[in-house]
């Protein structure tokens, strides 16, 4: 099974910790040379010191609350630096909370962050794919995609946008070799699902632990997951012997979604 990345080019949104970091550091290790993309110059070059592999790794600052600050990096970096082969798009989630208290200016927000920064990175990198026939685009969403989770109302929106967004995509450029997927995690030892547990904790009047292990009662594997664990399934997508894998949302949730 080839799974070799060498010559091959990953640029990795949100890349400076939880799955983003893992995904990027497992891209590496398979000879890819990686671009982290994240708008803390620091953490940045901290992680990019950290990455092994035979690959030429880098970073690009870039801040997804200025769509249009993103649009110029990435198209003089694509002008200068050449083809990207693997995207992956990650960035952090909106924050939590009943859909009927969400202000619109928090779903306007969250669709810039989330669909439309994906959408200019998508365009900056597809004339580089197409010429080297080699594409693989991967999208880190959620399991809400199937599954719609309590109490986050703004992401079950958004998030499903995103995965439409990419089956549409995956059907326009899987002629010139490339594909499209989305993976969702499920729980993920993150600072997110820190903030997550907190915010539960917080509304329910419980401490931190009864919030967390009501959470694991509905995760079969009773477990949340690592962030490698979902990089794993991230770096096979990225891979040659994903070719014919295209259009897809592939759960990684310890089987906690209900839906097949």
């Amino acid at each position: 099974m080839n799974i070799d990345l060498s010559g091959k080019k990953a640029l990795v949104c949100g890349s400076t910790q939880g799955i983003g970091k893992a995904t990027a550091q497992q891209l590496a290790e398979m000879g890819a040379s990686v671009i982290l993309l994240a708008r803390n110059e620091y953490k940045l070059k901290k992680v990019s010191k950290e990455l092994k592999g035979k690959g030429k790794h880098g970073f690009l600052v870039a801040d997804f609350s200025r769509p249009e600050e993103l649009r110029s990096i990435i198209n003089q970096y694509s002008r200068e630096a050449g083809p990207i082969h693997i995207l992956i798009n990650n960035t952090g989630g909106p924050p939590g909370g009943p859909i009927t208290e969400a202000k619109t200016e928090e779903f306007i927000q969250a669709f810039s962050n989330h669909l439309i920064c994906n959408h200019i990175l998508v365009q900056a990198v597809l004339p580089g794919m197409k010429s080297e026939k080699f594409g693989r685009i991967i999208n880190i969403i959620s399991t809400s995609v199937k599954q719609p989770l309590k109490g986050l109302g703004v992401s079950n929106t958004i998030r499903a946008a995103v995965a439409n967004w990419a089956k549409t995509l995956s059907n326009e450029v899987a002629s010139f070799g490339i594909t499209v997927n989305n993976i969702l995690p499920g729980a993920t030892s993150t600072g997110r699902l820190k903030s997550i547990i907190d915010n539960k904790a917080q509304k329910s009047g419980n401490s931190i632990a009864d919030a967390e292990a009501e959470m694991l009662k509905e995760i079969p594997a009773g477990r949340f997951a690592e962030p490698s664990e979902i990089a794993n399934a991230v770096a096979f997508l990225a891979s040659p012997a994903a070719a014919y894998i295209n259009g897809i949302n592939v759960p990684v949730d310890g089987g906690r979604t209900s839906s097949l």
